[in-house]
């Protein structure tokens, strides 16, 4: 996690505290990270990312140091050395050397920033016991995500809750046309590069991630990053056959990594269809890395009378806007960007979008609703409220098809499966 050498740890902690600020505004992370300076960007990331993951606990604690809030920018500087500092967390850095470089970050007000960063580490161990009973500073979720997932998963929350605190693996999709997963991982190993294969599927889980320019062949499209659990979706989709040029719809396809996929497996007439004309030019991006063709609209799925041609769908993919509460370790930003009244919201969208591609499958076609949430009101309670709507909605029984999939280890990401057939 250590920024290069020439990049001063000062420097790296302001850029990393500008970003936590902008999250704290409401702004999301790859976002704020794009304002930093290039050379800068990697070990700034790295850093919020980290403070991200403990915000909870770091905002508890410096309520109790410091009552009243500072001006925002040394508050995100105070938060992110905290979160740094918090035990536990794996620190990139000796504590000494984190406090001297947040106080050399914080110019004039640094006399005020070490006095606050060496309290907490003389009182850290009653401070974090004072704390023990708050679920924000335990869990590093906000007090309604625990709550919620409390009530959906009475069994598994704390697990999925301290999973989201792990570092996601980097994981890849071979192009099924250009091998197996299996020899895949020997190129891998050629290059100096440990993995596994996941038995049965075309993933590949990296030992450590390195960036993309080092993976052999992924430039020539014989490789991609894809989580596992998103990697069901388009099996799924197709797993009982489809017909050779089957007229398919990925109704919110950006950034177009299942579009790909579906493509990968099968000679399909695919629309990716999506309502933002500027992500569908990263599905363009994606398929043209690939050497693979798809037809792409930017049009609201949930209006068809503006894009459908009134011919039916063999088979749809609806890859709805939801929480995305179950790719927290990849994303850390989103636990604190989320509102409860988020999830009432995400569920009319999901809903609507559902009734309203319904008619456009034939008859005996199948429909892939997928959300990559934990939470039930965006998976299984969303599927049970439309079947009750729709009498010639049956629930297809495929065995792969998860229903909600934890983000637990060997899991991959939290995501909700529901495949539906069309009688």
């Amino acid at each position: 996690m250590n920024a290069p050498a020439s990049l001063p740890l000062a420097q790296l902690l302001t850029h990393a505290a500008a970003a936590v600020q902008a999250v704290r505004g409401g702004r999301n992370l790859d976002t704020a990270l794009a304002a930093c300076p290039a050379a800068a960007r990697p070990g700034a990331q790295a850093l919020a990312f980290h403070a991200l993951r403990w915000l909870g606990g770091a905002q508890a604690v410096r309520a109790v140091l410091v009552p009243k809030a500072p001006p925002a920018a040394l508050d995100a500087l105070l938060l992110t050395a905290l979160a740094l500092l918090w035990p536990g967390s794996g620190p990139p850095y000796a504590e000494h050397t984190l406090v001297d470089q947040a106080v050399a970050a914080a110019r004039q007000r640094g006399g005020f920033v070490n006095a606050v960063l060496r309290r907490f580490l003389r009182e850290r161990e009653a401070l974090l016991a004072a704390l023990a009973s708050d679920p924000v500073a335990r869990f590093n979720h906000p007090r309604w995500w625990v709550e919620r997932l409390q009530r959906d998963w009475p069994a598994q929350w704390q697990a999925v809750l301290e999973a989201d605190q792990q570092r996601a693996p980097l994981t890849l999709r071979v192009n099924a046309r250009r091998g197996s997963a299996e020899a895949y991982v020997a190129r891998l190993a050629e290059a100096g590069l440990a993995a596994q294969a996941l038995p049965g599927t075309q993933a590949v889980v990296l030992a450590q991630p390195v960036p993309v320019t080092q993976l052999p062949g992924f430039a020539d499209g014989d490789v991609s990053v894809q989580d596992a659990a998103a990697q069901r979706a388009a099996p799924l989709l197709i797993c009982a056959g489809l017909p050779e040029r089957a007229r398919v719809l990925d109704a919110c396809a950006a950034p177009g990594g299942k579009t790909a996929h579906l493509l990968e497996l099968a000679d399909l007439d695919v629309l990716a269809l999506d309502s933002d004309a500027q992500r569908l030019e990263r599905v363009h991006g994606t398929l043209a890395r690939l050497g693979l063709r798809s037809r792409t609209l930017a049009a609201d799925a949930g209006d068809p009378s503006a894009w459908w041609d009134g011919t039916a769908f063999d088979a749809i993919l609806l890859d709805a806007p939801c929480s995305a509460s179950g790719i927290v370790r990849r994303h850390p930003d989103v636990r604190w960007l989320r509102r409860a009244s988020d999830i009432t919201a995400l569920a009319r969208t999901q809903a609507r979008l559902l009734d309203a591609l319904w008619p456009t499958l034939k008859r005996g076609g199948r429909l892939l609703y997928c959300t990559c949430s934990v939470f039930k009101a965006e998976g299984q309670e969303q599927i049970d409220a439309f079947l009750q709507r729709h009498g010639d909605a049956a629930p297809l029984a495929e065995p792969r098809a998860p229903g909600h999939l934890l983000p637990l280890p060997d899991n991959g990401d939290g995501f909700f499966y529901g495949l539906l057939h069309k009688t």
